[in-house]
């Protein structure tokens, strides 16, 4: 049977010497398979060239390369190292066999929406960036309040003090917004979800619009310039005063490939302990 993906990105921590022993170990198999194999350190992902990337890491990892590659519509496979991962899945010690089934076909895709935000300042952007889980605008190390207004698709929700509010996609649903008790949202749903951090009024709820809408976040008060927006949580930009966020879907897509047993229940109940 023909490979069905020929040329293969092998990503690991370049200060992980776990990450890169089973990258070894990785390489040699598919190497036996049949495949081009190339090695890339997570600086590198910009020049990949791949029929399939694939991440040998945490779900940290994966963040970071698929934001990078997903214009390029290359798809995505993770190999677990020990932790269980919502979206790291293959195990190590079946990783040979799992990546034979498919690169012969033999996959679940999931396709995955990434969040797009614009931070205007005096009617200028002056930054862009994705996110796979979440865009979130939150206060810094102070112990003080930030207020904010949200509208979605350019009609007034609320003005709020708050630690903050995360914009979460149904990949990000299970990371940030969980632990400030935002809603589990199915992966294939078209859907973002609004949940605010620790809002000085109970009454703010997590909120579930439609993918296709536009989220804004008009900043009121930074907590003198106390408050920063941050993406997928591994990279920030100071905010101010008078400044705007805007949120939407990004054009392209995460495609993720999974074992053809995989269950995201099955995952949800091992992460989160349920019967």
């Amino acid at each position: 049977m023909s490979l069905v993906f020929k040329t293969v990105s092998v990503f690991s921590r370049h200060n992980d010497p776990s990450a890169r022993t089973v990258a070894d170990q990785l390489q040699a198999c598919l190497l036996k398979l049949g495949c081009d194999v190339k090695r890339q350190e997570n600086e590198d992902v910009d020049n990949t060239v791949a029929d399939l990337a694939i991440v040998v890491g945490g779900d940290g990892t994966l963040l970071h390369v698929a934001r990078e590659i997903a214009a390029q519509d290359i798809p995505l496979a993770g190999i677990n190292l020990g932790r269980l991962g919502f979206l790291v899945d293959i195990p190590r010690e079946d990783m040979e066999k799992v990546l034979q089934e498919i690169l012969h076909g033999s996959y679940q895709q999931e396709e995955r929406i990434l969040l797009q935000a614009s931070l205007s300042r005096v009617g200028e952007v002056i930054h862009r960036a994705e996110a796979l889980n979440d865009v979130v605008v939150s206060k810094g190390e102070l112990a003080r309040l930030i207020e904010f207004e949200t509208l979605v698709d350019d009609t007034h929700v609320n003005t709020a003090r708050a630690d903050g509010i995360i914009i979460a996609s149904p990949t990000g649903s299970t990371a940030y917004a969980l632990s400030a008790n935002g809603p589990i949202l199915a992966p294939e749903l078209e859907a973002i979800a609004l949940v605010p951090i620790c809002p000085h009024t109970l009454s703010f709820r997590p909120l579930v619009i439609s993918s296709q809408s536009c989220v804004c976040i008009r900043m009121l008060d930074s907590g003198q310039d106390n408050s920063y927006l941050s993406f997928d949580g591994q990279s920030a930009v100071r905010l101010q005063d008078g400044d705007t966020v805007d949120i939407k879907m990004a054009e392209h897509r995460v495609k993720l490939l999974r074992p053809v047993n995989h269950s995201h229940y099955d995952v949800l109940r091992a992460k989160l302990g349920w019967g």
